[in-house]
């Protein structure tokens, strides 16, 4: 298995036990950090103002949001009509692009922001969503990246999409049970219910044993259970797990 077929796989496993925007945060910025970028971003429009949830610098978001930059935003555009996954940069600006579009990819560059890959996602009623990796180093060749990994790329674009648009629509049924266990007391909780031992998960989860043990007896302590078997019994009926 390869390093970013291996990223992909604990992307994968971490998504599924994800349930609040923190949780698909972290794993969005986990696997964004192991294919070489800085920051990831999800925007999706919905009824009265986009959802945002990334990891770019919260200075530069805010400034977005507060000019409506996401009407102006070339990246956006583009990615409204366009169905394949896509390279962008700060020097990419054609003559088409208009004054205010190149100024907003040179504001951009102030916080860092060069260049990256967009992954378009289009849904019903003119609905759409996009999910970004981007990055500060100019010397990286984000082709490079599209032609070798193109379609785990776009995987994880669809991946984190579909699964934060089914957990938004189980949110209110789901709510107070989400609330009991962190992210990663279900994921260690889901491969004990597979049979998988402590140093199994620890391996597949890319944390220490006994950071693995942590998390279960803490998730034990929450649940209330007797033991690791009980509490994965109750998390499985209580269906906290994947």
């Amino acid at each position: 298995m390869t390093s970013i077929e291996y990223s992909f796989q604990e992307f994968v496993d971490a998504i599924h036990t994800a349930r609040s925007d923190d949780d698909f945060a972290r794993t969005a910025t986990r696997v964004s950090q192991r294919l070489g970028f800085r920051w990831f971003a999800y925007i999706r429009t919905v009824e009265k103002a986009p959802k945002l949830i990334s990891s770019y610098p919260k200075s530069w978001t805010n400034r977005y949001f507060e000019l409506r930059y996401d009407q102006l935003d070339p990246v956006v555009r583009r990615a409204r009509l366009e169905n394949d996954l896509f390279g962008w940069g700060s020097g990419a600006s054609t003559p088409s692009n208009s004054r205010a579009q190149r100024k907003f990819f040179d504001e951009a560059t102030t916080f860092g922001i060069e260049s990256g890959i967009t992954v378009p996602i289009r849904g019903g009623f003119g609905r759409m969503a996009a999910f970004t990796f981007a990055t500060d180093d100019r010397a990286m060749r984000t082709e490079r990246l599209m032609a070798k990994s193109k379609d785990v790329v776009q995987l994880i674009g669809l991946y984190f999409h579909t699964h934060l648009a089914a957990r938004s629509a189980a949110e209110s049924d789901q709510l107070d049970a989400d609330d009991v266990l962190t992210q990663r007391e279900r994921q260690c909780l889901a491969w004990a219910s597979r049979g998988k031992t402590v140093s199994d998960t620890a391996i597949l989860v890319a944390i220490a044993p006994r950071t693995v043990v942590f998390h279960l007896e803490n998730a034990r302590r929450k649940i209330g259970a007797a033991s690791i078997t009980q509490c994965v019994a109750e998390a499985l009926r209580r269906r906290l797990l994947p």
